[in-house]
């Protein structure tokens, strides 16, 4: 019987040619032998060379890095970022594609997980097909948009700060990451040491002027004393319960949308795009429709971004509940709305709350459910309460067309689905569906 590292196959190379675009930012190739790759840093139809990095002889499938292209694509180009490339920073998965290709490839994905697991047409998803850029993002190839409001850094063992390489927990030492936003550039992190810390995440506000630095010790160490070229505010993650404390200047940010000013405290989720939330809210309202007097959940509400909408739209007659599991986030939701006498919010999970509410009927949902998707229970149920229309935000096309088809199976169908590029560079991609129930003559 053969030892692990007698069967393991890292190292080995093979010249494939590349296959279509697969989930999660690779492509699929296939070697002599019938063996599946996944090769990052490859684009569809290329002929390369690929070095195996995870993978053993009984493996169903290897995942490869493309080290030396043979016939390139008309969409490669070389990688803007010093640190992108096989075996680099994992941040990045389409620094080698052509701007407009990256947004093609994502749109195959979407399709492809649409027919897959749903078994939906981009014409029955009511999708054209398109993926938007955001607004002023579309820039000539070559060029990278500074996107990135929050940065999550790793600190290597000297102190360094830089960034994962793909599905490791080594560090690659940056000296600037290119989409990370301006704000969180001019913070100067990869500038100075970092000694007894494990990561950092820095978030500058788009909708304002704050910064803020969140720092997480390794086991034991004290906290360096932070001099940063901008004034900031200083967070840490206890090591003790994981919760996130102030350290000095405020707890919060401050971001904008749909004309409101929102407070995110303690890093509490926000879009890490500049455009991203003002792109979601303006795509789900012109989806919902809402009228005045209507009765609406939203669903996974963070800090309460859909239910500020919402509830600016249907008036005083109207009602919003919110449900959302971060303690936090439920404290700065209700901060946000509380000149809004028509929206509640409820911690807990959505499938725990849900029907502890005993709503029977509402006339709009909306979902922004975090990447797993909602599932079968939650679909079903919201499915009983009779919404006019539902919008689903998506960041994962996977879980999408999987509840997609749950939805199915209860009665409702997509009306609409779009698709926009809020992470350039990277293989993620955020959808809008709205759906509505499926009449019984249609």
């Amino acid at each position: 019987m053969q030892n692990a590292s007698e069967s393991s196959l890292i190292g080995e190379e093979y010249e494939v040619e590349v296959g279509p675009v697969a989930h999660g930012g690779h492509c699929i190739a296939r070697t002599e032998e019938g063996r599946v790759l996944f090769v990052r840093h490859a684009l569809p139809g290329e002929k390369v060379v690929a070095r195996i990095t995870e993978g053993e002889e009984t493996s169903r499938f290897l995942r490869a890095d493309a080290v030396t292209v043979l016939e390139a694509s008309k969409d490669r180009v070389a990688a803007p970022c010093p640190f992108a490339g096989p075996g680099k920073c994992g941040g990045c998965d389409w620094q080698h594609a052509k701007p407009g290709a990256q947004r093609r490839l994502k749109g195959e994905v979407i399709a492809e997980q649409l027919q897959r697991l749903a078994g939906l047409t981009p014409e029955e998803a009511g999708w054209d097909g398109t993926v938007m850029p955001a607004e002023g993002d579309k820039l000539p190839a070559g060029e990278v948009p500074a996107w990135r409001t929050r940065v999550q850094y790793a600190v290597d063992a000297e102190g360094h700060a830089g960034l994962r390489r793909h599905r490791s927990h080594e560090v690659e030492p940056i000296d600037h990451c290119m989409i990370a936003a301006p704000g969180v550039s001019e913070l100067g992190i990869e500038k100075r040491s970092w000694p007894g810390m494990a990561s950092i995440e820095a978030i500058a506000a788009s909708g304002s002027g704050d910064r803020q630095v969140i720092l997480t010790p390794r086991p034991g160490a004290r906290l360096p004393i932070v001099e940063l070229d901008k004034p900031v505010s200083v967070l840490r993650v206890e090591e003790k319960d994981g919760g996130v404390h102030r350290v000095h200047g405020r707890p919060f940010v401050r971001e904008r949308a749909d004309d409101r000013t929102y407070r995110v405290g303690m890093g509490g989720f926000w879009q890490v795009h500049p455009q991203a939330a003002q792109t979601l809210v303006r795509a789900v309202m012109q989806g919902l429709l809402p009228r005045k007097g209507d009765t609406a959940l939203d669903l996974y509400c963070g800090v309460g971004l859909f239910a500020g909408a919402i509830a600016d739209r249907v008036g005083d007659a109207g009602a919003v509940l919110g449900i959302e599991s971060g303690k936090r986030a439920v404290e700065d939701a209700r901060h946000n709305l509380q000149h809004f006498d028509r929206v509640r919010i409820e911690q807990g999970k959505v499938e725990s709350v849900l029907p502890r509410t005993r709503i029977t009927e509402v006339d709009l949902i909306v979902l922004d459910p975090p990447r797993a998707g909602a599932g079968k229970q939650t679909v079903h149920h919201l499915a009983t309460l009779g919404a006019r229309r539902i919008a689903y935000v998506a960041c994962d096309p996977a879980a999408l067309a999987r509840d997609l088809a749950y939805f199915r199976e209860a009665g409702y169908k997509p009306r609409t689905l779009r698709a926009f590029d809020l992470f350039p560079m990277t293989h993620h991609v955020e959808c809008v569906a709205i759906l509505e129930p499926i009449r019984e003559d249609a």
